[in-house]
């Protein structure tokens, strides 16, 4: 072998060799990268009340499209992600600890890091970083004791922080909240979104009037993506197009005391002239996947009674790909009288 040729082999086993090295690296930092929660969704039917530290619910099928918003609520620790006005993920969090605490009010995001490390605090990794202020507020994966234990951030499990991450747009709305200084309904929210996806703003929907049994004004938003709430708990049927409430109305239950369970449906094909505006299909969902595909049946149909004159007025205005979120749980704020649970602060291992 010539002395050039020996330097040229020389050079490319160098060059192996340090690429070898910038891998293992890489995969070395990869692996130091915490994970923080559970690893897969809660069923869809858990309570926000019941999840534990590092537990969560993702349920993105019930409001595939339409504006997005976040709510976090301090005093519950937890955080509630709202699409099309629609409940579609709920989680445990921890924020800011005393002294670090982190700032209510409505935030945006300025800026997305999914493999972010933190500038100020060791070079902390932070995955899935969501930025809220310049000052070192963001949502990222960070650790979950149950109780505030942050530098000011709001920590989410890594899974959850992920599938966030994925959906979430830049300028997206994020509603920090706490008890005595926000209005309640964001303070413990529920499956209907509590405030306005643009702005932040709390809704001042009104509720039905004594005797009124429903109300259609689907002026209020002329187009978009139709999403349908129907909760037992509340009673109550609503119908949101691009994240607007356009009607509501009150419902009766056949064998009331026999839960509804939670389900989500998708309208396959729109047709005014049957009672439930056409044909809606089951999609599977965390804890209900063997429902995929599974037609809604006169049965389900004939237990929920809506008033006819607003079911045909729906109808007439349903496309294809509407979805139906069917749940036990209360979505209204003041029309329901089951009370709330607030998550217990249990000191615990946050290195899960």
């Amino acid at each position: 072998m010539s002395e050039l040729a020996g330097r040229k082999s020389t050079r490319r086993r160098t060059w192996r060799l340090a690429c070898v090295a910038l891998a293992m690296l890489a995969g070395s930092a990869m692996a130091a990268v915490p994970f923080w929660g559970a690893r897969e969704s809660s069923p869809v039917q858990t309570a926000p009340s019941a999840l534990k530290p590092g537990e969560w619910v993702w349920n993105a099928s019930a409001a595939p499209a339409g504006p997005i918003a976040v709510v976090v609520s301090l005093t519950e620790q937890r955080a509630y992600v709202y699409r099309n006005g629609v409940l579609i993920g709920t989680t445990t969090v921890s924020t800011g600890r005393q002294g670090h605490e982190t700032p209510t009010g409505v935030f945006t995001i300025l800026q997305k890091d999914k493999d972010h490390h933190s500038s100020i605090y060791n070079q902390a990794a932070m995955p899935y970083m969501q930025r809220l202020t310049w000052g070192g507020v963001a949502l990222h994966a960070g650790g979950l004791p149950g109780y505030p234990e942050s530098h000011g951030c709001v920590h989410l499990p890594s899974a959850f922080a992920a599938e966030l991450f994925a959906v979430s747009p830049m300028g997206m709305t994020v509603v920090i909240a706490e008890q005595g200084r926000s209005p309640e309904d964001l303070v413990h929210p529920a499956a209907l979104a509590p405030l306005a996806p643009g702005s932040g703003e709390p809704v001042a929907t009104p509720l039905l009037e004594q005797g009124q049994a429903w109300r259609w004004q689907p002026e209020l938003s002329l187009q978009g993506p139709v999403s349908i709430i129907l909760s037992g708990a509340d009673r109550r049927i609503v119908v949101l197009r691009n994240g607007v409430e356009i009607g509501r109305a009150g419902i009766t239950l056949r064998d009331p005391a026999t839960p509804l369970g939670t389900h989500v449906y998708v309208l396959k094909q729109a047709d005014a002239t049957q009672a439930a505006g056409g044909t809606w299909s089951a999609i599977g969902v965390p804890g209900n996947t063997a429902e995929e595909g599974r037609v809604l049946d006169k049965h389900a149909i004939d237990r929920v009674s809506v008033p006819p004159a607003f079911v045909q007025q729906v109808a007439a205005q349903l496309p294809a790909g509407t979805t139906l979120l069917v749940t036990d749980h209360p979505m209204l704020p003041g029309e329901h009288a089951a009370p709330r649970a607030v998550l217990d602060s249990e000191p615990a291992d946050s290195s899960h």
